[in-house]
């Protein structure tokens, strides 16, 4: 699961650990998806098409992609409007902006992408329907500074093990991401239930490590008596 509702379902016991405590350094970024409905079919690609757009990172035809949206007459455009936000490197909040906007700065990028096929004003592919979807929390801000941070897939808790794209592997908040952690985190569980030697659990960074001993220490100073 991702790191914003998983920090928010830890047992307060967990929080106090360093281990865990470390994922409040990880924080999710808005990602806005894009639904876009046309009257006739647009030359693409059958995959994942990395955008030439600064607002567009990935787009991919379904009709051509996908055989439950398979056709041959209409496109259904799926694409990925990110960065999105401040937070991760837009100089615009788009995901505060109503829909309309959102879907007609799409529609000029489009006409960039697809000259020959698609203009802004409609005068060639018509756009039939859109839907613009909005997670305010998706993967977590690769900022600098952020990697040291992500937890191992094996923790501090016995028989329970990590798995999700924040945690410590190769790849950032991605599918790639995503799946490698699942393979590591199997791994951890294979190596414990055979008896045999795992990664083992990633050293937490010093500077959390005094921050919840600080936070500990407060709360078991003793309250001075009121006089």
């Amino acid at each position: 699961m991702p790191v914003d509702p998983l920090k928010l379902m830890l047992p307060p016991a967990w929080e106090e650990m360093p281990f865990f405590a470390q994922m409040q350094e990880l924080e999710g970024i808005p990602v806005i998806n894009i639904h876009l409905w046309f009257d006739r079919k647009l030359t693409t690609e059958d995959h994942l098409t990395f955008s030439r757009s600064p607002l567009l990172s990935v787009y991919a035809d379904m009709s051509t992609t996908c055989k439950e949206y398979a056709s041959s007459e209409k496109s259904m455009l799926m694409l990925i409007f990110a960065p999105c936000s401040p937070l991760a490197g837009s100089d615009i909040n788009w995901i505060g902006k109503p829909d309309e906007e959102i879907v007609a700065a799409t529609m000029v990028e489009l006409e960039r992408l697809f000259p020959l096929e698609i203009a802004a004003d409609g005068s060639k592919a018509k756009l039939l329907k859109s839907a613009v979807v909005k997670t305010p929390r998706s993967v977590y801000a690769a900022i600098p500074g952020r990697n040291k941070f992500r937890p191992s897939q094996e923790t501090p808790v016995g028989n329970f093990v990590l798995a999700g794209d924040f945690t410590s592997q190769k790849f950032l908040g991605s599918m790639e991401g995503a799946v490698l952690s699942g393979k590591l985190a199997a791994e951890v569980v294979a190596d414990k239930a055979s008896g045999g030697v795992s990664r083992g659990v990633k050293v937490v960074q010093q500077s959390i490590v005094e921050k919840c001993a600080q936070a500990k220490a407060r709360v078991s100073s003793p309250v001075p008596a009121a006089r």
